[in-house]
């Protein structure tokens, strides 16, 4: 599989993952889906995710990731598979108070986006079942604990 990954650091977090980091698990989640593929990266702050989130989505808050698939018409040969906005602040955040490492959290965020961007989706239970087995087994491919497992607090 040969990714051309293009990472737009655009956040004021520090506690990013390395641009080799983010090719591995993007890497691995197109792993069985494409040969060769083009994705753009950015890393945002809250401020830009929820404006993006808003103007695309109509909902008013930050998210941890958006995928926006390319939309070139077919006459266009391109491996662009499209763009992920992954929000710094959310990701650590939800990773702190779903008690997972902030790297294990960033993986499944970038797989998560990939897989999106592939066409996949959660719209129903059929598709969210669909979409988190994949999800599962390229984490796990990567061994990095099921993020769908409960989280037992004591």
């Amino acid at each position: 599989m040969t990714l051309e990954l293009e990472v737009q650091n655009v956040t004021s977090v520090t506690e990013i993952p390395t641009e080799e980091l983010l090719q591995q698990w993007a890497s691995a989640a197109l792993r069985d889906e494409r040969k060769s593929a083009e994705v753009v990266v950015r890393l945002v702050d809250e401020e830009e995710s929820q404006r993006l989130n808003w103007e695309y989505r109509h909902k008013d808050c930050p998210t941890n990731v958006l995928s926006f698939p390319s939309e070139l018409p077919p006459v266009v040969e391109s491996d662009l598979l499209g763009d992920l906005v992954i929000c710094a602040q959310v990701v650590l955040r939800e990773a702190a108070e779903q008690g997972k490492s902030s790297e294990a959290h960033w993986a499944h965020m970038v797989v998560h986006g990939v897989l999106h961007l592939l066409g996949y989706d959660h719209q129903d239970d059929t598709e969210a079942e669909t979409m988190e087995r994949l999800e599962r087994k390229v984490l796990a491919d990567l061994n990095i604990k099921d993020p769908y497992e409960e989280i037992v607090h004591e």
